[in-house]
């Protein structure tokens, strides 16, 4: 599978935006795009035309980025939110949202989705008392995400209660960093999804 092995922060940097694509760092004054926030590269701070499908792109970029999602299998969520009944842009967030690695990363178990994702491949979690290793499995309400008891040394995992403190948790989500147990309460809506993206942008760019 393909994987993207340069410097994250230049992704961050070229979006324009935070992506928090390497957890604590993103709040610190290490922050890379806090440092330099503009482009990457030579010409990274001088002004550019930008055309309608330039921003349009950028949006479906910011989107794809920041969950960790290669272009085909984003086109395929697209396709998957075209189908259903609503709006396409908020159906396609939902389902972006309903990822176990995200759900990970939303319940605090993980300071990135990078790094919940590697958690999940590792099996380190359970979906309903069943071992999981696919991070796009798309969670329902109701389902429990919980860490075995043997997994619970694991440091990453050890400051949980500390994460979910400091960062929260959605208001669809309910976690429990001392059980090191997360449940599913409802499906999330719009404006649970707190990420500076137009939705609308990247359902233009997929119609043309």
């Amino acid at each position: 599978m393909a994987k993207y092995t340069e410097a994250k922060c230049r992704m961050c940097r070229r979006e324009g935006c935070k992506l928090f694509l390497k957890g604590d760092r993103c709040f610190s004054e290490k922050c890379a795009y806090d440092r330099r926030p503009y482009a990457p590269g030579q010409h990274g701070r001088t002004r550019k035309k930008v055309s309608e499908y330039a921003v349009q792109l950028r949006e479906k970029q910011k989107a794809r980025r920041a969950y960790g999602i290669l272009e085909r299998q984003f086109h395929g969520y697209f396709e998957k939110a075209e189908m259903q009944k609503g709006v396409t842009g908020t159906n396609l967030l939902v389902i972006l949202e309903r990822r176990l690695d995200n759900v990970v990363y939303r319940l605090g178990f993980a300071n990135s989705r990078n790094q919940a994702r590697q958690l999940v491949r590792h099996g380190v979690f359970t979906l309903n008392g069943r071992k999981v290793n696919i991070p796009s499995l798309q969670v329902k309400v109701g389902d429990s995400i919980e860490v075995p008891e043997k997994n619970r040394k694991i440091p990453v995992l050890a400051g949980a209660q500390e994460v979910i403190a400091r960062r929260g948790c959605p208001a669809w989500l309910e976690a429990n960093g001392a059980a090191f147990k997360g449940t599913v309460k409802a499906l999330p809506q719009r404006d649970d999804i707190q990420f500076p993206v137009n939705e609308q942008l990247i359902v233009e760019l997929y119609s043309k």
